[in-house]
């Protein structure tokens, strides 16, 4: 008989990878039917929230001072707020190293662009070390800033399989609007941990800024951005592309009539949340903006599309009140999180920032936008 402690370890083992299983069935997607929504952060602005290894979900906030809460029973209840840098901007692009369990988050001294660090941390969100990041020019010889994206991403298929991902943004040297028609947003990858990153090629659309990433199933990648230019036809309609080299350029733009960008009285859009989710097979996204035609950053909505964003077939009111920028995660097979889809975003009924928890089944009872048929999900 082995001994007690040496049995707890493997027990301990065989949890652990079941947990660090990325992808699982789409079953926990479907039970549990129901909507949450709870103020995590008070004050500031700014969202991003991931799932760690570990199956904690990790929320990030703050344009003064960069703060993060974790929750280690599926957002059930909150830890105390931590504090990574002070002062801090975030600079969006939170990240989950699938490789080491490493989280990663962006920090700038200020609205950019500004000078940049990336903080690390090796025990689930609960320390923080800042580093001094390299980041490699794209071909153009522009070096992007980070703010204000959705969190980054680790590439899990095909042959860039580890690599770290995240969507960025080229300034051309300030935030103002005669600049704004040679904005462009891209991304920035690593293939070393973090250590170095390399700027990818622009969106095709010049006048794009702040954006989401999700790698499908066949190892392309998804790309889907905010307007940031009215001088751009349709300018109130997100924007999408594609990579098929790992997120180095990107091809086959088009703008996403189904999906609004911000306010659709507004000269540009908001920025939105993106998720895939970990289902094995099947490339489901779940994307998140505001529906309006008012005046009032308001009515945060969620949608989904069935086939990797050919089609936007159905969507669901979260929360009728104020509501601005937003971040997308979803829960990790055989942890507290599995099954379970987090918006954190602006405002909700208590002001600053708001997470709301709810699944794919409540998302299934919305209404159907005619953009596409809803399958039989089994």
């Amino acid at each position: 008989m082995r001994p007690p402690l040496i049995l707890s370890v493997l027990l301990t083992l065989c949890a652990t990878a079941v947990a660090e299983d990325p992808e699982g069935s789409i079953k926990p997607f479907l039970k549990q039917r129901g909507l949450t929504i709870q103020q995590v952060f008070r004050g500031d602005r700014f969202p991003n929230i991931v799932v760690t290894k570990k199956g904690t979900v990790l929320a990030t906030w703050g344009n003064r001072t960069y703060k993060a809460r974790r929750s280690e029973d599926g957002g059930v209840t909150w830890g105390p707020e931590i504090t990574v840098a002070d002062p801090g901007f975030q600079g969006g692009g939170t990240t989950v190293d699938e490789s080491t369990g490493d989280i990663l988050v962006f920090v700038e001294e200020r609205h950019p662009p500004a000078p940049l660090k990336v903080y690390r941390s090796k025990d689930d969100g609960l320390t923080w070390t800042a580093e001094d990041p390299v980041i490699k020019p794209n071909s153009k010889g522009h070096v992007p800033s980070m703010h204000m994206n959705e969190h980054g991403i680790t590439l899990v298929h095909g042959k860039h399989k580890g690599r770290l991902l995240r969507p960025s943004r080229w300034y051309a040297g300030k935030n103002e609007r005669a600049r704004w028609p040679d904005h462009y947003t891209n991304a920035v990858f690593s293939d070393d941990g973090g250590k170095t990153w390399q700027a990818s090629e622009p969106f095709p659309e010049m006048g794009t800024g702040e954006a989401t990433v999700a790698e499908l199933s066949d190892g392309r990648i998804y790309y889907n951005s905010r307007i940031h230019w009215d001088g751009r036809p349709n300018f109130t309609r997100r924007r999408e592309a594609w990579s098929h080299d790992g997120g180095k350029t990107w091809t086959d733009w088009r703008i996403i009539e189904a999906l609004p960008d911000g306010q659709q009285n507004r000269s540009y859009g908001c920025m939105g949340g993106l998720v895939r989710l970990p289902v094995a097979g099947k490339d489901i996204l779940i994307f998140s903006n505001i529906d309006t035609p008012n005046p009032k950053r308001e009515r945060g909505t969620v949608w989904a599309s069935f086939d990797g964003g050919k089609t936007w077939p159905i969507q669901r009111l979260v929360f009728e009140g104020p509501h601005g920028y937003s971040s997308l995660t979803a829960g990790r097979p055989g942890t507290a999180s599995e099954g379970w889809i987090y918006l954190h975003f602006e405002g909700g009924p208590k002001g600053g920032s708001t997470v709301a928890r709810f699944n794919l089944a409540w998302l299934l009872e919305g209404k159907a936008t005619g953009d596409g048929e809803i399958p039989e999900l089994k």
